[in-house]
């Protein structure tokens, strides 16, 4: 069974982390992947949830795809070495990087984004485009192995693309 990352970290928004958990552990083995190992990370109003795993102790060579969840918790992954460093190589590998709302801010950290068409929520659409985006106000926005939505509204297509590039 293929493995995927969803990371975690906290002020995460509670629809983009949930929803795509439980809908992704219907096809693959699915590892919720935060700055620590079984640290209870808590969303925008409260709603707790536990990692599984610390990206220092994983490897991307073992993970088939990655999910970055909004909310505010993408900036506090930025601060994260081993989050930012798991993610990158991710996009070396140029396996599929699913990012929804503040998301879009762990690609301009961590992926090569300059001359992509990616779209994020458009709070970030400045700091999108400061990073070299074509950036789109679109409910799904596929540049390879990106897979970018602007907010909860569309997660079905959002999380449809990413398992049909996940499983190949």
């Amino acid at each position: 069974m293929k493995k995927v990352a969803v990371l975690i970290a906290d002020i995460f928004d509670e629809n983009e982390l949930v929803y795509p958990l439980y809908r992704l552990k219907e096809d693959f083995e699915v590892h919720l992947v935060g700055d620590e190992k079984d640290k209870v990370y808590k969303g925008k109003s409260g709603f707790e949830k536990t990692s599984t795993h610390a990206a220092k102790e994983i490897k991307a060579d073992d993970y088939a795809g990655i999910l970055i969840p909004g909310g505010y918790s993408p900036d506090k992954m930025r601060g994260s070495e081993a989050l930012k460093q798991f993610v990158k190589d991710m996009d070396a590998q140029k396996k599929p990087i699913a990012a929804i709302c503040h998301a879009g801010w762990m690609l301009t950290s961590c992926c090569e984004v300059e001359g992509k068409t990616l779209t994020s929520t458009p709070a970030i659409q400045d700091d999108m485009k400061h990073a070299g985006v074509n950036w789109v106000n679109e409910a799904l926005a596929v540049d390879g192995h990106l897979i970018t939505a602007r907010m909860p509204d569309d997660m079905p297509g959002f999380v449809k693309e990413f398992v049909r590039q996940v499983e190949g």
